[in-house]
């Protein structure tokens, strides 16, 4: 009996290094949401324009950090990846969107940068398209050989 394509953890002994980059800097940046919520959680997404705040900075920090975790363990990694990839797609909406376009986005702010245009939006995006692909190959690729997902799913 074959599997479903979501059980299959994939073939890939190489997906570790990608699940160990994904869960660097999700599970860093949602610890550091958490415990620095004026900086990095509530506070910069009010400065973001980001609606309900208070709400959004805890909640997205929580997922980051237990996802990250999870892609670390290779454990429901696929499932894992989904949430990143919104938190991704959210993050390049708010705040890259804008930085192309030179000034605000529907509710998002542009914040005050030296240049505004294709190439400053591009610099500025490299690491949450890096994070954006790194979790869709996740989703599609699976957590690969070393993972908790290979080892519930062995036939």
């Amino acid at each position: 009996m074959t599997q479903p394509w979501w059980h299959n953890p994939g073939d890939s002994r190489w997906a570790i290094f990608v699940r160990l980059s994904l869960a660097f800097v999700f599970v860093l940046e949602g610890y550091q949401k958490l415990i620095l919520p004026d900086v990095l959680g509530a506070g910069r997404f009010a400065k973001i324009g980001i609606p309900l705040p208070e709400l959004m900075g805890p909640l997205v920090g929580v997922v980051e950090l237990a996802c990250g975790l999870l892609i670390l363990a290779g454990l429901f990694a696929r499932v894992a990846a989904l949430p990143l990839i919104v938190i991704m797609l959210v993050a390049i909406i708010s705040t890259k969107v804008p930085i192309l376009l030179g000034h605000d986005f529907l509710l998002f702010r542009v914040r005050n940068l030296d240049r505004y245009g294709f190439l400053s939006m591009t610099h500025e995006t490299r690491t949450d398209f890096a994070m954006l692909m790194e979790s869709i190959f996740i989703l599609l690729a699976g957590p690969g050989r070393w993972s908790l997902d290979a080892r519930r799913w062995r036939p």
